[in-house]
């Protein structure tokens, strides 16, 4: 790290731990968050990247009188290690070495640990309260957080327009939708539903944004109610011309201050706040008004992961145009020598951008030659790319938001010629890729009774990898969307017809080489001669070869051979026509069968 670069974190830090003073409490902790508990977050919320330097998607900072500490998962290890100094930072695993761990062992007796209650679900904070009160401390709310105090150049809030979003990509009427929210409502037996999450209102309301970057969404806090009326709590100046004829007589728009107020009138209503993704902040303010507050899901959740058939349609038709821009990219990539990881993606994404209903790439991305990428969610910069150099691995993790959907592919190219154990581990890696693509199973089955299929063939080998195998997909709206996954992580949700998820397998080798194998796949029903249960499986929506040159043969069975050239076969059926002829005849090579 340079000196430039060291001295701002010091400085940065000191004023904070001063700030803290002021407040009369030890520490604060700093999570990698908004109000509204998402993935992606506005530039004005990005404090744990500005005070510490960490740019990742998840992550959490505890900063103490004396110490501080930084949490980052299995994905984030070696960037956090890059991006974040370690003479100021301890740096922790963020499940091997949990936050409620090192607070209860750092956290002096008598000492004040304080958050922002807007930043933290209660979940979360009840871990946190009870570590420090095993440390003999106590944990403290804040009426404004700290870290905004002392970063001057905080950037203002988002104002990106409000956009209705076309019943002909949504498939189903904003006020269809409200009814049978609605109807959820009143068959559990609560008056309301507070909404926090954007993309659960931006589904509701069919409506989309552009406040966070490659996501669609529309900050925004609503209140639904069981007699179809929707408070929407946005700033008011966002709304473009003629949506209030789009959301209605039922939808009431009121700027984000009236939100708290909002929620004093439900006194005495029975509400309905999930809280996996509600602030805490929102129970506090519910609790205190006596209203008579319902844990339980988000009621957009399951609906809006389980798409409708113009959905779904509009999935498949936004997958073959992604799929003839990964295509052409990766025959124009085939012809370059020495190219650097950032002039690589700036073609992919002009590619993409010459696509029919494209609007944006759906995440930063990720392009990694040789050690880079075994950094799983590494992002070029001048100062860090290399070169596409013989021998190496090149690895691409992209995606783009079109109206009709959102795509999410991984490719793992061999520059030159591949070594023996590059082969192996890939080979590994598209056998557990195919074991979850294949597989069909019992209606009510969740995606972590399925994620050791896809580690099964790297675990005879004592390998593995430190992220999920799947992640839940929107409909142009977020690339990582709830409920449902493929992971380690116990989930209770099981996999459902309409439901898209990822099906993304890697291997890497920390110095080396990254791979990984990215999918999309759709959950539907599957007919099975004599089966005595419902089933269902997956169809694979991704269209774009897996590259040949990595994959050694005597390691799949017949059936994945089969699997790899009935994939390959569609591909090129699905895409040639649409292609020129250079890229055509690159495709008819790179999807022969392996023989």
């Amino acid at each position: 790290m340079d000196g430039t670069a060291r001295s701002a974190t010091e400085g940065r830090l000191e004023a904070l731990r001063s700030e803290l003073a002021r407040r009369g409490v030890a520490g604060f902790i700093v999570p990698r968050a908004d109000e509204h508990q998402g993935e992606y977050v506005p530039p004005c919320a990005q404090r744990l990247a500005w005070l510490t330097g960490f740019t990742g998607s998840a992550g959490l900072a505890i900063v103490l009188r004396d110490k501080a500490a930084i949490f980052v998962d299995g994905r984030y290890t070696l960037q956090a290690a890059g991006q974040v100094d370690s003479a100021f930072y301890q740096h922790r695993h963020l499940t091997e070495e949990p936050p409620a761990d090192w607070i209860a062992a750092n956290l002096a007796p008598g000492e004040a640990l304080a958050y922002d209650p807007w930043l933290h679900t209660l979940p979360e904070l009840e871990r946190f309260r009870a570590a420090a009160e095993k440390a003999g401390g106590r944990l403290v709310p804040l009426d404004s957080n700290p870290v905004d105090a002392v970063w001057t150049d905080r950037p203002g809030p988002p104002m990106a327009p409000v956009e209705s979003h076309d019943l002909a990509f949504a498939g189903e009427s904003a006020e269809a939708k409200r009814t049978r929210i609605a109807e959820s409502l009143e068959k559990a037996g609560v008056a309301a539903a507070v909404l926090t999450q954007p993309d659960s209102i931006a589904w509701l309301l069919n409506i989309r944004g552009g406040d966070v970057e490659h996501t669609p969404l529309p900050l925004s806090f609503a209140i639904v109610r069981r007699d179809r009326t929707v408070e929407l709590f946005i700033e008011p100046r966002k709304l473009s011309p003629g949506l209030d004829a789009h959301l209605g007589n039922a939808v009431s728009v009121a700027p984000p201050e009236a939100f708290g107020p909002a929620l004093d009138r439900l006194a005495g209503q029975r509400v309905l706040v999930d809280p996996a993704s509600a602030a805490a902040w929102v129970f506090e303010r519910l609790e205190a008004a006596k209203a008579e507050v319902r844990r339980g899901q988000d009621p957009c959740l399951l609906p809006k992961a389980c798409k409708n058939a113009v959905e779904i349609e509009g999935a498949r038709r936004a997958h073959r145009r992604d799929g003839v821009a990964v295509v052409r990219f990766l025959a124009w990539l085939s012809r370059q020598s020495g190219i650097g990881e950032i002039a690589a993606s700036d073609r992919l994404e002009a590619f993409r951008r010459e696509g029919e209903r494209f609007r944006d790439l759906s995440f930063p991305t990720i392009s990694g030659a040789g050690p880079n990428g075994a950094i799983v969610h590494y992002r070029a910069t001048r100062a860090s790319e290399r070169r596409l150099e013989p021998g190496s691995l090149y690895l691409v993790d992209s995606g783009a938001q079109y109206l009709d959907g959102t795509t999410d592919i991984t490719r793992t190219v061999a520059i030159g010629s591949p070594t023996a154990e590059m082969r192996d581990r890939f080979t590994r890696v598209l056998k557990g890729h195919i074991a979850i693509a294949r597989c069909r199973f019992p209606k009510g089955t969740t995606g972590s009774q399925l994620d050791s299929l896809a580690r099964y063939a790297l675990w005879q080998a004592g390998l593995d990898f430190d992220h999920g195998t799947g992640h839940g997909v929107g409909s142009y709206l977020s690339v990582h969307e709830g409920p449902q996954r493929i992971s380690k992580v116990p989930n209770t949700q099981p996999l459902l017809p309409g439901m898209i998820v990822s099906d993304e397998p890697g291997y890497y080798k920390a110095g080396g080489y990254g791979i990984r194998i990215e999918n999309l796949l759709l959950v539907q029903p599957v007919e099975i001669p004599g089966a005595e249960r419902e089933m269902l499986g997956f169809e694979t929506l991704t269209l774009a070869p897996i590259d040949r040159a990595l994959i050694e043969p005597g390691l799949l069975s017949p059936e994945e051979r089969a699997w790899v050239d009935d994939y390959h076969g569609r591909v090129r059926e699905e895409l040639s026509s649409q292609l020129d002829a250079e890229a055509a005849r690159w495709l008819e090579a790179a999807t022969a069968p392996l023989g």
